[in-house]
C-alpha cells in the first residue's frame, strides 16, 4: 500500500469552533425547556453531526421528536453558528493548516473533508479562510443519513475521489484521516484507514488508545514516516 489521499475532519481540526457549537446546542436545548448540561454534550456530540447529538441529547432525556422537527432545530442551530461567524473579527482557524495543505500538494496527494457539519458551514469557513480550492471532495453531514463513528463519510469520501479521477483507484488503506475525537478515530478506523488523533479536543494520552499516531499540532505529522509505514502495513 502506498499514500494518496489525506482526509481532514472538520470542527476540531481546521476551525476552533467547539466552545461555539456547545454554546449553541445550549440555546436550543434552553427553548426546549431543558437544562444543559457539560458532560453531556461531550460524550453525546463531540465528533458527530447536530443532528445526531440533538437527537442523542433529546432521546436521554425521553423527548420524542419527528424527524421534521428534529431537522427545524438544526436549521435554527445553522443559522445560528453563521451568524456567530459573521460576528468574529477573524475565524478561529487552527495554526499552521495551510501550510500543512500546501506540504501536502508538494507530495501530490489527493485532500478531501469528511465532517458531520453541514456544507454550507464548512463552505463558508473554506472561502473565508482562502483554503477552500485544496480540497478534492468535501464529504458533509448532509451528505449522510449516518453520524460518525459511523464509517459511512469515509467511504463516500473514497468513492467521490475514484469518480473525479479515473485511474486513482483510491482504497481505504490508502487514505489517512486527521480526527480529533474518539469517535471521528473509530470512524476512520472502521472504514479501514489509518489514522493522526490530534489533540485539540481531547487530551493527547486519550487519543493514544485509539489513533495509529497523536500529535499536539498538524506540523508534527510526518507524512515522509507514514508513507513509510503504509508501504509495510494494512489497517486494521
Amino acid at each position: 500500500m502506498t499514500l494518496k489521499a489525506i482526509l481532514f475532519d472538520f470542527n476540531g481540526v481546521i476551525i476552533n469552533d467547539e466552545s461555539i457549537h456547545e454554546e449553541l446546542i445550549s440555546e436550543i436545548l434552553l427553548s426546549e425547556n431543558l437544562c444543559p448540561e457539560k458532560s453531556e454534550y461531550k460524550e453525546l456530540c463531540l465528533g458527530r453531526s447536530d443532528r445526531a447529538c440533538l437527537q442523542n441529547i433529546l432521546s436521554c432525556r425521553g423527548r420524542v421528536v419527528t424527524n421534521d422537527y428534529l431537522t427545524k432545530l438544526v436549521e435554527a442551530k445553522t443559522k445560528a453558528y453563521q451568524h456567530k461567524l459573521d460576528q468574529l473579527d477573524t475565524l478561529p482557524i487552527y495554526p499552521g493548516i495551510k501550510v500543512f495543505l500546501d506540504l501536502i500538494k508538494t507530495k501530490e496527494l489527493m485532500i478531501g473533508l469528511v465532517s458531520g457539519a453541514l456544507r454550507r458551514e464548512i463552505a463558508l469557513v473554506l472561502e473565508k479562510a482562502g483554503i477552500a480550492e485544496y480540497f478534492s471532495v468535501i464529504v458533509a453531514g448532509d451528505d449522510l443519513e449516518t453520524s460518525k463513528p459511523k464509517p459511512d463519510g469515509y467511504l463516500l469520501a473514497v468513492t467521490r475521489l475514484n469518480q473525479s479521477l479515473k485511474n486513482l483507484n483510491l482504497n481505504p488503506a490508502e487514505c489517512l484521516a486527521i480526527e480529533d475525537t474518539p469517535a471521528g478515530i473509530e470512524a476512520a478506523k472502521q472504514a479501514g484507514m489509518h489514522v493522526v488523533g490530534i489533540a485539540n479536543t481531547y487530551p493527547l494520552h486519550m487519543l493514544q488508545r485509539q489513533a495509529d499516531w497523536t500529535v499536539d499540532y498538524l506540523k508534527e505529522i510526518d507524512l515522509d514516516r507514514v508513507k513509510e509505514v503504509l508501504t509495510q502495513t494494512t489497517p486494521i
